[in-house]
């Protein structure tokens, strides 16, 4: 069993490794912490917490540093959860209230959140196995470019440029606009795609043109049902090159395989914060095994849930990226509803 006094000792050997990246000695412990004890004393603590393997030593005659597991402690028990401060907090509602539309309220979280955490940021669009069709437009450009526009009731936005061979009747683009809607608007995704492969109803006059309309909007009902990612802040993999053995290559090619990572976060639980963390080796199957990834989840208007995170080295600030991470989904929660 490991002592109240030397979980505290794990503490500020996590706090400080994570702000120096030096190995944490006795000597340097008694002398920045008020812990009242000798340095022998707390060099058995340490001696206690390198058998529990919750700390290691990097090199001969060197200070400690944390596990996987010792991080692992620290996360799950030990981790002070420092609320934003206020302009943080004001920088968010800012920054993602200047968003027009789903597509840059992500953009623009996913930015927000790796200048929060100089880490990477990572937001996955919303899930759309329960969303539904909540409109279709159609617009005119010229007499042979036509725009097609699709929202979702996620607050998802799609559009298409059409080049039509020859004009489209107006009297006829605004009936098959009233049909299209009149067929699909309330329908799932599923059901909206399935409707829309069978257009012979909603021909009529120059079946042709109308027929190259809803097979576009039958891609653009496809395109929404892919699971993808916004990312932003890879370059801050760079700056923390020295915490990973050899090439941070690897890394950098494992986030770029977009189902590597969403299928993390699908197996990744949520703690009493709401906040997933899982730490070094526990990445192992997805080829991160020296990256912690954070994630919270969002939900948009339709009720379905993604997530947001980060990811970066094990030796990162996990107090005050757990709360960024919290806090920017939150907003954007909100901010969808």
């Amino acid at each position: 069993m490991v002592s109240d006094r030397s979980l505290e000792v794990l503490r500020v050997i996590v706090q400080d490794y994570v702000a120096s990246r030096e190995p944490v000695g006795s000597k340097t412990i008694v002398d920045r912490h008020s812990f009242g004890v000798s340095a022998a004393t707390i060099r058995n603590d340490m001696a206690l917490l390198e058998e529990e393997e919750l700390i290691i030593a990097p090199h001969t005659s060197s200070g400690r540093i944390p596990t996987d597991k010792g991080y692992r402690l620290f996360v799950d028990h030990l981790a002070d959860l420092r609320p934003l401060s206020a302009a943080q907090r004001q920088a968010i509602e800012t920054f993602l209230g200047q968003s027009a539309d789903l597509d840059e309220v992500l953009a623009r979280s996913v930015r927000l959140l790796s200048q929060l955490t100089h880490q990477v940021a990572l937001v996955q669009y919303p899930s759309l196995s329960r969303a539904k069709v909540r409109h279709i437009e159609l617009v005119p450009l010229s007499e042979t470019r036509l725009l097609s526009v699709l929202i979702t009731d996620a607050g998802r936005v799609e559009q298409r440029v059409i080049e039509l061979p020859r004009p489209l009747e107006e009297h006829l683009l605004v009936r098959l606009r009233a049909r299209l809607n009149a067929a699909v608007v309330g329908l799932s995704m599923s059901a909206a795609a399935t409707v829309l492969t069978d257009a012979a109803d909603l021909a009529g006059e120059q079946p042709d043109l109308v027929s190259l309309v809803t097979l576009t909007l039958r891609d653009q009902v496809g395109a929404n049902r892919q699971e993808r990612l916004v990312m932003a802040g890879a370059a801050n993999l760079v700056r923390t090159e020295e915490d990973f053995t050899g090439s941070i290559y690897p890394v950098l090619e494992a986030i770029e395989e977009q189902v590597v990572l969403l299928r993390l976060f699908g197996e990744m639980a949520t703690d009493q914060h709401g906040v997933s963390v899982s730490i070094g080796r526990e990445n192992a199957p997805f080829g991160l095994s020296e990256t912690s990834v954070l994630t919270s989840g969002y939900s948009s208007q339709g009720g379905d849930l993604a997530r947001l995170g980060v990811l970066g080295p094990t030796r990162m600030d996990y107090s005050n990226n757990m709360a960024a991470v919290r806090a920017v989904a939150r907003y954007l929660s909100r901010l969808l509803e």
